[in-house]
């Protein structure tokens, strides 16, 4: 592990942001930043911030050579749930629930 770059209580469920997530494991930094800035999902501008910092965080330990990383681990953990209350028919009330997730990103470098 190069670095890594964790994003906590992020509004939106696991299971969407995982779609993102898996378009970009295993795929090189440049790639995935191509692949971030193209794609139409509420959450790929706000991973491509955490992959920014994931590469700044590596530029800090020594590895500034961008071409040699790749994304090795990309998923979201279920985080805290925000417990609402809809309004139904007849006086009724349903509960939503509001999910989070806790992002993480995990850069290698690619041996030659």
């Amino acid at each position: 592990m190069v670095s890594q770059a964790i994003k906590k209580y992020y509004r939106q469920s696991p299971k969407k942001v995982g779609l993102v997530l898996d378009l970009i494991r295993g795929v090189g930094v440049e790639h995935a930043f191509s692949t971030l800035s193209t794609l139409r999902k509420r959450s790929a501008p706000d991973i491509a911030k955490i992959l920014k910092s994931a590469v700044a965080n590596a530029s800090e330990k020594g590895h500034s050579d961008t071409e040699t990383l790749y994304v090795k681990e990309a998923y979201a953990c279920k985080g805290p749930m925000l417990k609402r209350i809809r309004a139904r028919a007849m006086g009724r009330a349903t509960s939503r629930k509001r999910r989070m997730s806790h992002i993480t990103i995990v850069l290698e470098e690619r041996g030659l």
